[in-house]
């Protein structure tokens, strides 16, 4: 698997899907502050490196997951990779919406769902987990099993790591913050002097947003 991290890592170096702005932090919708941004989405404008993460999630599947009935997308990032990788093995599809709809059916659920299938959950990236493992829950209230969750890439919180053995959530990672920084700084694009900044963030993105606001 490690190779497989190095790929994914510098491939989303190589498409500047990765951006570092120390002095200037992000603002996340969860309110903190960060370093660095990573948008896989920007991978979906790349054919040979989109073909790439949705080819080794399905080595991921195959390996780690057995009697798949249904690939399930987490929106919005998440749902153009759900349904390639649905295309491509041959399954059913739905995604999930970050809260029910205010009008029509009222659906959070998008998609045909009967009750008692095995769904596997494909996101884009996992930072606190809240969000993930909050689409876990509108599918299990759909009666569904939910066997796991594949995404391309995590920021390897603790509270994210934890939050996920709580919800006894089988969670793989194609790559991850701490092989990304890794790969930064063999390619360059960060400086020596970047990396502790970086690992202090990772370890404590609390008290480094709140020293960066």
């Amino acid at each position: 698997m490690e190779k497989l991290e190095y790929k994914i890592a510098k491939g989303l170096l190589d498409i500047q899907a990765v951006k570092l702005s120390p002095d200037k932090p992000f603002l996340w919708a969860s309110g903190l502050h960060s370093p660095i941004y990573c948008d896989n989405r920007k991978a979906l404008s790349y054919p040979d490196f989109r073909k790439t993460i949705c080819e080794a999630m399905i080595e991921v599947i195959n390996a780690d997951f057995k009697d798949i009935d249904v690939i399930a997308g987490v929106a919005t990032g998440a749902i153009a990779y759900g349904a390639i990788v649905a295309e491509m093995m041959g399954k059913p599809f739905v995604y999930i919406r970050s809260k029910a709809k205010d009008h029509g059916m009222g659906n959070q659920v998008e998609g045909v769902l009967r009750g008692g299938e095995r769904v596997l959950v494909i996101e884009d990236l996992i930072s606190t987990g809240k969000s993930s493992l909050a689409a876990v829950d509108a599918l299990l209230k759909c009666s569904v099993h939910v066997v796991g969750m594949v995404a391309i890439f995590s920021y390897n919180f603790d509270r994210s790591r934890r939050a996920f053995e709580n919800a006894d959530v089988e969670l793989h990672t194609l790559s991850n913050y701490d092989t990304l920084v890794d790969v930064a700084l063999d390619s360059g694009y960060i400086k020596d002097s970047d990396v502790q900044m970086l690992r202090d963030w990772r370890y404590d993105p609390d008290k480094w947003s709140k020293d960066h606001e």
